[in-house]
């Protein structure tokens, strides 16, 4: 039995062993060994996606791919690599990508296969930068699906249910730099009346509270693109939602050393080093934590944040920081923004996780009936619940049949969906 855990340490996986497979042959090999499989990315999920009583598959020590497409606009690279280790060798290149989430320490093949996200009106989750990608299927099949393909909506947000997603192709574009601007103590009342005016004011915009106060949050992160960004420093925007700019550099959760953040103040610098929250030589966020994130459609988003500002009582006890940002709309079945415009709320608590799991339903309820959990982290949603609220629910469960026909894959978590 292993001992290994998770990024944040509150659970322990309970496979027999984890293997590390160095080619696509040897993939293929633990593959035909038969038995309960499950694949393992960069272990950054804080709940049981990828856990199972058989073999865990780290894609970690498979060779590494990085090839730019002759025209420029794509870039091929592993799945099992980490978007800090692709970064700088795009930027090395000329090139970027359009986003990146809050930490860059996570696996890319892990990051799409959750539907994880960045921050901005107009951009898409990490998994909607993806145009092709290749697939070892649990009876050792090589899949490659590209974009317009049949499956290929079905395949990217996979919940590791179709195999081991061995390369990915993603969308590149010219490097571009980043400003990063902090404004502290914005009205709550402010920001909801003009909430699209506050999202839009930078390429991407995080609003965090400790919820220890229900009149004004704590801070927006405001990151912009150069040279086109607004300027911001002095805009009409800010004085009418009472904010005023940090003078120096912070974390999201107040009174913490922001040592561990990227630059702020204004100061431009490339993209990589600027749309994460957290630099890839530290430890992100607070470490020993529990995350839950919700996504609603952007016509829900008020309501929403109203009922998340109505249970501050019973939230700020648990609570570490919650984060509000945006994202682009997509045609992935299983993305928590499949078909609209979203609004993620996310909550890093406490690493209680007992006390957090019992207040989830609490949340549910109170959130409106469209909102979609992230799947790499805790929520309490039933699966009646949840295929309610995703309506090519079924033709995926159709899609992870074809493709594991044996059922290698399910694992509780996948049960727990109906899938």
């Amino acid at each position: 039995m292993t001992t290994e855990r998770n990024w944040a340490g509150n659970l322990t996986y309970r496979a027999s062993a984890v293997e590390h497979p160095a080619s696509i042959d040897e993939l293929q090999e633990v593959f035909a060994r038969g038995g309960r499989v499950r694949m393992l990315g960069s272990r950054h999920c804080f709940n049981d996606i990828a856990d199972t009583d058989g073999l865990l598959i780290a894609l970690d020590r498979m060779p590494t791919v990085f090839e730019v497409d002759e025209s420029r606009d794509a870039v091929r690279v592993s799945g099992g690599m980490r978007y800090g280790d692709i970064a700088p060798l795009l930027d090395a290149e000329g090139l970027a990508l359009a986003n990146l989430a809050s930490l860059p320490h996570i696996s890319i093949a892990g990051a799409i296969t959750t539907g994880t996200h960045g921050s901005g009106d107009a951009i898409g989750s990490l998994a909607s930068a993806v145009r092709a990608l290749t697939i070892v299927t649990p009876s050792g099949e090589v899949r490659s699906l590209q974009r317009g393909d049949a499956d290929f909506d079905g395949a990217v947000v996979s919940l590791g249910a179709l195999g081991a997603i061995v390369d990915v192709t993603l969308d590149v574009e010219p490097a571009y730099e980043v400003a990063q601007h902090v404004f502290e103590h914005p009205s709550w009342d402010a920001l909801l009346a003009d909430f699209d005016d506050v999202t839009g004011i930078g390429t991407s915009v995080s609003i965090f509270s400790r919820w220890e106060h229900t009149d004004v949050a704590d801070q927006i992160w405001v990151k912009q693109r150069q040279p086109e960004a607004r300027e911001i420093t002095r805009a009409d925007l800010f004085s009418r939602i009472d904010g005023e700019a940090a003078t120096a550099k912070r974390h999201p959760i107040i009174g913490v050393d922001p040592v561990a953040c990227t630059e702020q103040l204004g100061v431009p610098g490339p993209w990589f080093e600027r749309l994460p929250h957290f630099k890839l030589e530290f430890t992100p966020s607070a470490g020993a934590e529990i995350q839950t994130e919700y996504l609603v459609p952007r016509a829900d988003a008020v309501a929403a944040i109203q009922a998340v500002r109505t249970l501050a009582g019973q939230i700020a006890p648990l609570l570490l920081v919650n984060e509000i940002r945006t994202v682009a709309a997509d045609d992935l079945w299983l993305s928590s923004s499949y078909g609209t415009d979203a609004v993620a709320v996310h909550f890093t608590w406490k690493p209680d996780e007992a006390a957090v799991r019992e207040f989830l339903p609490t949340l549910e309820a109170a959130l409106p009936e469209t909102a979609r959990p992230h799947w790499g982290k805790v929520f309490t949603l039933d699966a009646a619940e949840l295929r309610s609220r995703y309506e090519r629910w079924d033709d995926f469960a159709a899609l992870a049949a074809r493709f594991d026909p044996e059922r290698r894959l399910v694992n509780p978590y996948l049960e727990r969906l109906g899938l």
